[in-house]
């Protein structure tokens, strides 16, 4: 797919989830305001029966800093997932006319996915600057445009990682019929594993390692805290060459399964 093709389904996308502007950010400032308030009084209530100032790692105020930093980047990351159609295409014979294009399906699909991140930027930067001015950056938190910056190359790869992961549990459809509980255990997977629910330094020593070698922690906890300045450079660039790493071995992966299921595959109409 050349770029000017790129570029066109992706702001298709954008436009389309922006033409009802009513209900899209009445739906955006309601979850955020009911997410951020479930972890503030969540977390309020645990530091003050816990006795202590710092929970792994995090003040009180750092700690909601972090999730306000996790469910924002996380939209950028994760972009509209549920709108990722790719097995309803698959099951429902749609897929049968992007066969006919003269470019790539996958290009295609992460066009329209790459769409979805517009709303969600525009929310990062409202949110954030509301959420700035009117709380205010911890002390113990190193916000510099140092970790802005990596920050922001964190959320390119995440991004790519998570639609990778995506794609070929989406292909499943080739042999079932409803992939639907298959995206539902990915979706928790990635947000309890990820870091989306719980920073990961809350787990246990004995699970470290494991979570160590997943990729999930590249989706939300290694950006989050690389924007709180918790992350040094050489640990960053580790953690981009191995989200590269994981992108490369499930690309391959996803390109045998995806040989294998349209050998298979039939659709009527286009």
């Amino acid at each position: 797919m050349n770029t000017r093709l790129f570029l066109h389904v992706f702001t298709i996308q954008a436009r389309k989830l922006m033409s009802y502007r009513a209900d899209f950010w009445l739906s955006s400032v309601v979850s955020f305001l009911v997410e951020l308030g479930i972890m503030f009084f969540l977390w309020r209530a645990v530091f003050a029966e816990s006795g202590s100032g710092r929970i792994g790692g995090f003040t009180l105020d750092a700690m909601i800093l972090y999730y306000v930093a996790a469910i924002l980047l996380g939209k950028l990351i994760r972009g509209n997932d549920r709108d990722v159609t790719i097995s309803t295409d698959i099951y429902e014979g749609g897929l049968t006319r992007y066969l006919l294009y003269p470019s790539s399906y996958f290009t295609f699909k992460y066009a329209e996915h790459v769409g979805t991140l517009i709303p969600a930027t525009v929310q990062l930067v409202i949110f954030s600057v509301l959420y700035g001015g009117i709380v205010g950056i911890p002390p113990d938190v190193n916000l510099t445009p140092a970790s802005v910056a990596m920050a922001s190359g964190s959320v390119v790869v995440s991004n790519l990682l998570h639609f990778a992961l995506l794609y070929p549990i989406q292909l499943v459809a080739f042999w079932a019929d409803n992939v639907w509980s298959l995206n539902v255990m990915f979706r928790f997977a990635c947000m309890m594993l990820g870091g989306l629910l719980l920073p990961l330094s809350l787990f246990p020593d004995w699970v470290q390692p494991v979570l160590a070698v997943l990729p999930f922690q590249y989706l939300f906890y290694v950006p989050a805290t690389t924007l709180l300045g918790q992350v040094p450079f050489g640990d960053w660039a580790v953690g981009i060459a191995a989200s590269l790493a994981w992108t490369a071995a499930i690309g391959l992966t996803t390109r045998l399964i995806w040989r294998r299921g349209t050998l298979q595959y039939t659709g009527v109409g286009i």
